[in-house]
């Protein structure tokens, strides 16, 4: 519709599929305080470079030291049928779409556009490097990469403006039950508001998502 002319604006903080969503745009306007993050996939809430990088470290270790297996096996029996094939598979899905949406939208025309793009993708990928998937890239780390990127103080008026935004959204997502606000120009929105409890009551969707540790995999 907008033949790859769209520009990803960040005031605070985009991370994982915030990140690959800011890939896909001809250029990213960050502040001093914006952020971007890894775009590691994650399986059921288990980073996929970080669980096959431990299944590597197990069979090292197993090879090394046999007596090792006793422990490993804890680990890696909680692991179901074709899970290290998915997250592997996550892998190179999440970084071969980054890849190509940086090379036909914030590089489209660049003659050196595959190896800006692979650059790009390599750093934000590179769990072992990032060591997490909360780990903050400032608009210095992005620019530095090779990100495409405009300071957002250098325009005080675009500054003042989404800034102004920014902060009556997080003023509305912070005191109502919208969890996810989608509006344009024309006045035309859309907006998701998470399920009303009565006092007391348990959300038993919440419970069964969160994070368990160690992850239970069967």
């Amino acid at each position: 519709m907008f033949d790859g002319n769209i520009r990803a604006v960040i005031p605070q903080i985009a991370m994982s599929a915030g990140t690959v969503m800011a890939c896909c745009c001809k250029e990213i306007v960050m502040g001093q305080q914006s952020n971007l993050g890894p775009i590691d996939p994650q399986m059921r809430g288990i980073p996929c470079h970080g669980a096959v990088q431990e299944f590597r470290r197990a069979v090292r270790e197993v090879k090394r030291d046999p007596s090792k297996i006793v422990i490993w096996q804890q680990i890696i029996g909680q692991y179901r049928p074709t899970f290290l094939g998915q997250c592997e598979n996550a892998i190179k899905w999440s970084n071969d779409f980054v890849r190509q949406q940086l090379e036909s939208k914030m590089f489209s025309g660049d003659k050196d556009r595959k190896r800006k793009a692979a650059k790009i993708t390599r750093a934000l990928s590179n769990y072992p490097l990032n060591k997490s998937h909360e780990r903050h890239f400032g608009m210095e780390e992005c620019t530095k990469i090779g990100l495409v990127v405009k300071e957002l103080e250098s325009d005080a008026t675009l500054q003042d403006l989404v800034l102004t935004v920014h902060h009556c959204y997080m003023h509305l997502l912070s005191n109502t039950a919208m969890f996810k606000i989608i509006e344009n120009q024309n006045g035309v929105g859309l907006s998701k508001n998470a399920p009303q409890m009565a006092p007391g009551m348990v959300n038993q969707k919440q419970i069964s998502d969160a994070p368990t540790w160690p992850p239970q995999l069967s």
